[in-house]
């Protein structure tokens, strides 16, 4: 799989979405008593995943709306000197986004958000239009299913987004991130339904977003039904150790590069996404795209937080290298 050439391009990869302030706790969320120590730090998907494409070479910006509050300004220094371009982020009069957690090495857990009439949720078409000759000019988007349920209007932007990407010759991954706290199956399955014949690459879980979206836990039959749905691939994660690739072409188990020192598996999947999708854009293959993408959410779980374990490039194809 090549992607369209993007030397004229400024940017090899947008990013649009939400990103959160990040209060990561030293126990447990049920153990977080009165006076437990937390770190703040800066993620949310759309960060996680930029961070991770400016990583793997790709010129990178981050399309987002940002509070008014005082945490914007490390926000977005943290995201310029993670290499992400923030000189097209709007901002909201609103506060920002943020969300608890406590370290975990499976992903298997669940945080604590505050996002109610935060300044991500207010993305709308209007800021898809002022950033349209950015869209029509990149050579690939990654957005989510998180995008699409903050709000009626991100939405609708993040629809406006894909079909402008998509029209324009572009690439599209898309991750349709399920958080049943956030949004419900049928409105997740309208959004999916929409923007998966725009997808190139499709990046999603099981059992998680499958049983929800496609009524399967098994990754075979979930790709296939992504793929009925218009998506051209899947990359399907099943469990902490394996991924499922399905290019139409054949469905093969992948094997995800043993991290001997894990940390904390927040934003791993968005690594996989942000890795391969720049790879894709730069000119790789999808097999090579996938396999740095395996190798980067390995090496990203020996780091705290989203965004606090997004590896060089060098040691991404070390890893990849000696895995294939």
């Amino acid at each position: 799989m090549t992607l369209p050439a993007t030397s004229a391009a400024m940017y090899d990869v947008l990013v649009l979405g939400e990103v959160l302030v990040e209060i990561h706790a030293d126990t447990t969320l049920r153990d977080a008593a009165d006076g437990t120590p937390a770190r703040i730090s800066y993620s949310g998907d759309a960060l996680n995943a930029a961070a991770a494409a400016a990583a793997a070479g790709a010129r990178t910006a981050l399309l987002a709306v940002v509070g008014d509050d005082e945490l914007s300004v490390p926000l977005l220094a943290r995201a310029a000197e993670l290499g992400v371009d923030v000189s097209h982020v709007r901002r909201a009069p609103y506060p920002n986004g943020a969300y608890l957690l406590c370290a975990d090495t499976e992903g298997d857990r669940e945080f604590v958000y505050w996002r109610t009439r935060s300044a991500g949720s207010t993305l709308s078409a209007e800021h898809i239009e002022s950033w349209r000759e950015l869209l029509a000019g990149s050579g690939a988007l990654i957005t989510s299913g998180i995008a699409g349920a903050l709000s009626p209007s991100s939405r609708d932007a993040v629809l406006a987004a894909a079909r402008l990407v998509h029209e324009a010759g572009g690439h599209l991954s898309y991750d349709p991130n399920f958080r049943p706290r956030l949004t419900g199956r049928s409105k997740a399955r309208e959004l999916l339904a929409r923007i998966a014949p725009l997808t190139g690459l499709l990046k999603t879980s099981c059992p998680a977003d499958a049983l929800a979206l496609v009524d399967t836990c098994d990754p075979v039959t979930a790709a296939a039904r992504y793929r009925a749905l218009g998506a051209r691939s899947v990359a399907v994660t099943a469990g902490a150790d394996r991924l499922l690739l399905d290019d139409g072409a054949g469905a093969a188990y992948h094997p995800v590069p043993v991290n001997p020192r894990p940390v904390d598996a927040t934003g791993a999947g968005d690594c996989f996404t942000g890795t391969a999708t720049a790879r894709l854009a730069l000119g790789d293959t999808l097999a090579d795209a996938v396999a740095y993408g395996l190798a980067a959410a390995s090496l990203s779980v020996s780091g705290r937080g989203g965004t606090g374990g997004i590896p060089a490039f060098a040691d991404t194809a070390a890893l990849a290298a000696v895995r294939r």
